[in-house]
């Protein structure tokens, strides 16, 4: 965030209308600040590597390089950046390769803008959680890349690791409980409510997993929860 404590963003989208209507939404909450836009996805790369935002709003069509191939290639060279695909489109196969290549998450445009602010919060807290539905797409995917002889031995692990009952993960009861529920698209309010905790224990206890697993964000919590057979 910048000296102010506001998320610093950056608008990238080949229509000047586009960014134009980005620029207006983002600019009307405090809480954010505008700080460079791109045309295109190699502008974006290039402005990039001399700012640093904490947010990127990247429209998912644009001529030349477009948001997939953008966002994969930011997300490499800055794993800690944020990136929220923007579109006109729902179709979830598209949403779906966006978090593949690394987005947070994603932004129909003719959202209301008060729904548009609401989730950017949530992303810039880590927060938002994913739909219910590409959480179990996410798990189909991976299920299905995993060679049929990978999955069998991983099933066996996990058997002589529960007959042992060995800790397979660094995680403690009450961590799996709340990344089982990350893993299925719950919110952090779902999930204090169905653990019985509040909101800020819950956000204590995804900061920790976090950290006691080196990973960034829900979606690779959703792959790292299935790989361990935390969810099935």
């Amino acid at each position: 965030m910048s000296v102010t404590g506001r998320v610093r963003v950056f608008l990238v989208d080949d229509h000047p209308h586009g960014r134009e209507g980005m620029r207006d939404i983002v600019t009307s909450d405090d809480s954010f600040t505008v700080i460079g836009e791109a045309s295109s996805g190699e502008e974006a790369i290039a402005a990039l590597a001399n700012l640093q935002p904490d947010l990127v709003l990247m429209d998912i069509n644009m001529p030349g390089m477009g948001g997939l191939e953008a966002t994969q290639r930011l997300k490499q060279a800055k794993p800690a950046l944020k990136i929220v695909m923007v579109t006109v489109s729902d179709d979830i196969t598209h949403l779906f390769e966006a978090i593949k290549r690394g987005a947070q998450g994603y932004l129909l445009k003719n959202l209301a803008p008060s729904a548009w602010l609401e989730y950017l919060r949530a992303i810039s807290l880590d927060e938002a959680p994913m739909s219910k539905e590409l959480a179990f797409r996410l798990l189909q995917e991976f299920s299905s890349g995993k060679p049929k002889e990978a999955r069998k031995a991983a099933g066996r692990a996990q058997t002589l690791d529960k007959d042992a009952d060995v800790m397979t993960t660094p995680l403690t009861d009450r961590e799996k409980e709340v990344l089982e529920r990350v893993a299925t698209g719950a919110s952090n309010r779902e999930i204090a409510g169905e653990l019985g905790l509040s909101e800020h224990t819950v956000k204590n206890h995804l900061k920790n997993i976090l950290q006691k697993l080196h990973l960034d964000n829900r979606v690779q919590l959703t792959r790292y929860a299935f790989e361990q057979g935390i969810v099935e």
